[in-house]
């Protein structure tokens, strides 16, 4: 009878070391990090016998020092591509599919007031353009609009852009990305032409948010709550600000490393571990019908 093999972790937190100090997007905490990941190694706490609890023992560490939530070794069930990123694209293209491309939901309320709910990612540009711009335009005409994000888990930075570029009149600083060697920065523009119509910047405008709303769901939230373009309604948001990478480190594991740090030009900071919050606070099950109140008071007065 074969005696199975044992699951090695020190391959997997020695390449998960290495990735952290040639990537992440704070230099000297990657040093603390690696540090106690190899202490942990040491001191036999890593000592499991799957990929699965390995991930959630060094994701909890990961998360340890300053609360990034970006930062983890995830677990797949399915083996992990070994291509870089090739893990999440994956996943993805399988939400993408069965989501209508990210816009699940186009609804006209009483009043003339529209619910696009965007869920459950804002997924890559190249997939999600013709499906957002549809709906988006689709609700243009409304006289009030209420953009459901309680559901989305995040996304592209380019596809946020592309959202707000509806939700605004004139081409719009909405952030810039400082990347990790301090030098380099790129900034985030809506954009000048939009396929389709716009609903426009001055017709009344909600978003919904739930504490699962995260990442790319959150900038987008944010970018529109600091241009004072719309009403935040809902719960605070998940607190997770720096786009990250993911690779694979074994055939279970993702290593996902953030590389940058948004700045938003209106309040010169981010919601990294703060969330966004609200400007009517609500249980998220509420918020839809709460907005639904606070528009047709609005379009009433």
């Amino acid at each position: 009878m074969t005696t199975p093999t044992r699951f090695r972790p020190a391959p997997v937190i020695d390449e998960t070391a290495r990735l952290l100090i040639e990537h992440y997007v704070f230099p000297e905490t990657a040093e603390q990090l690696t540090d106690l990941l190899q202490r942990r190694l040491a001191e036999g706490a890593y000592d499991v016998d799957s990929a699965e609890e390995l991930g959630r023992l060094v994701t909890e560490d990961l998360q340890s020092v300053n609360g990034d939530r970006h930062l983890r070794l995830k677990y797949h069930a399915a083996p992990v591509p070994p291509e870089q990123g090739a893990a999440t694209l994956t996943a993805m293209r399988r939400d993408f599919d069965i989501s209508l491309g990210g816009a699940p939901r186009v609804e006209l309320l009483d009043g003339g007031v529209a619910v696009v709910e965007l869920a459950p990612a804002l997924f890559p540009l190249e997939w999600a353009a013709e499906p957002l711009s549809a709906a988006l335009t689709l609700a243009s005409r409304a006289r009030a609009l209420i953009v459901d994000l309680r559901a989305n888990q995040g996304g592209d930075p380019d596809t946020v852009a592309f959202v707000c570029s509806y939700l605004l009149d004139e081409r719009t600083h909405l952030n810039t990305m400082h990347w990790r060697d301090g030098e380099r920065r790129e900034q985030s523009w809506s954009l000048p032409h939009v396929p389709g119509a716009r609903f426009g910047g001055s017709k009344p405008l909600y978003v919904l948010s739930s504490g699962i709303t995260f990442s790319g769901a959150e900038e987008l939230t944010y970018n529109l709550q600091q241009l004072g373009r719309a009403v935040v309604v809902g719960e605070r948001t998940g607190g997770g600000a720096h786009p990250r990478e993911g690779w694979t480190v074994h055939p279970h594991l993702e290593a996902t490393i953030p590389l940058g740090r948004p700045v938003n030009p209106v309040s010169g900071t981010n919601w990294e571990g703060t969330g966004v919050q609200p400007d009517i606070p609500c249980a998220a099950a509420d918020s839809l019908d709460r907005a639904h109140e606070l528009a047709l008071a609005r379009l009433a007065g």
